[in-house]
């Protein structure tokens, strides 16, 4: 079976409502996506770097818990493991205060066995960051090399704003090396003070990559593909408890699909007909629904048990 790959941060998120402790979860953008693949019976492996700490501890169990293979997370002993605290609003939405020491960042890791069409995730702040980037980029040119499928999650933050001319190089390469590219309207108002889909797609995304998925908040999903395919997907309104992990789970859903349904590197750079790209996306969707109904950053086991069935059942009606 093919293999996902996530490489990005790990942190401790506390979450708060009402200014008190609601609760407390690893997390990490890409390594909430992971877990929930994980969960979802999909082959999955994580690169990231934790403190030789409590919660760096607690980061490795959690992995090893929910089925994703850890022995490419670097535990450094003389750094501490990131914490972040997020306050929901009103709406359930969060507004973070991240506790890191970024320029002692460091990733060293043996790379991890890769087949034309396993899936590599990358994202976030990890993905552009100044200190471990030649690091980052060998990775990225040695998954490409081996014929993976390269899936970015922008997830640009607004405390970064000030370093966007400085990191915009690091942006412009990720988008290169990238096969599919998801972000949000924020993520493109903070970089490009643009916040529609087609004029970010028009002068920021389709001169290196053809396939792209704006998100925004509960508006509809935008997708512009190979081929001129341009579509809508309506988001169905439901109660949230937290939308902490919704993007980040999105992206899980939407690679979980990938898996599912047998779509190649080949198929996405040829052109995949509207059907593919719906029932995709609609995995997306639904990983994302369900981790806002709770304030886990993940989809819940259950859930994944469910997903993990529909798959095995679907690949045997289709060998």
């Amino acid at each position: 079976m093919r293999k996902v790959i996530g490489i990005g941060e790990t942190v401790l998120d506390i979450i708060f409502k009402n200014d008190q402790p609601i609760g407390a979860v690893p997390g990490g953008s890409v390594f909430n996506g992971i877990i929930s693949l994980g969960r979802s019976g999909v082959p999955a492996s994580f690169i990231g770097v934790t403190g030789n700490d409590r919660v760096g501890k607690q980061i490795e169990t959690f992995l090893q818990k929910n089925n994703v293979n850890s022995e490419y997370l670097c535990v450094y002993p003389e750094s501490k493991s990131p914490i972040s605290l997020a306050f929901l609003n009103e709406n359930n939405d969060a507004e973070y205060i991240f506790y890191k020491d970024h320029p002692h960042d460091q990733l060293e890791f043996v790379y991890p066995d890769i087949q034309p069409d396993d899936i590599v995730m990358f994202g976030s702040y990890y993905a552009v960051n100044p200190v471990i980037r030649p690091q980052m980029a060998a990775f990225l040119d040695h998954a490409k090399n081996k014929g993976a499928i390269i899936y970015y999650d922008v997830n640009f933050r607004a405390s970064h704003q000030h370093e966007v001319m400085k990191l915009t190089p690091n942006i412009l390469e990720n988008l290169e090396y990238a096969d599919i590219v998801r972000g949000s309207s924020e993520d493109f108002e903070i970089l490009y003070k643009k916040a529609d889909a087609d004029a970010v797609y028009r002068s920021q995304i389709s001169f290196y990559t053809k396939n792209f998925i704006f998100t925004n908040g509960g508006n509809p999903v935008e997708l512009r593909a190979e081929g001129n395919v341009r579509k809508q997907y309506p988001v169905e309104q439901t109660e949230t408890l937290s939308t902490i992990g919704a993007g980040d789970n999105f992206n899980a859903g939407f690679v979980y699909g990938l898996v599912k349904y047998g779509i190649t590197r080949e198929m996405i750079i040829a052109g995949v007909g509207e059907e593919v790209w719906d029932n995709v996306i609609a995995c997306g969707m639904r990983f994302s629904a369900n981790v806002c109904k709770s304030i886990s950053n993940s989809v819940d086991t259950e859930f994944g048990q469910l997903m993990a069935k529909e798959m095995k059942e679907y690949q045997m009606e289709n060998i």
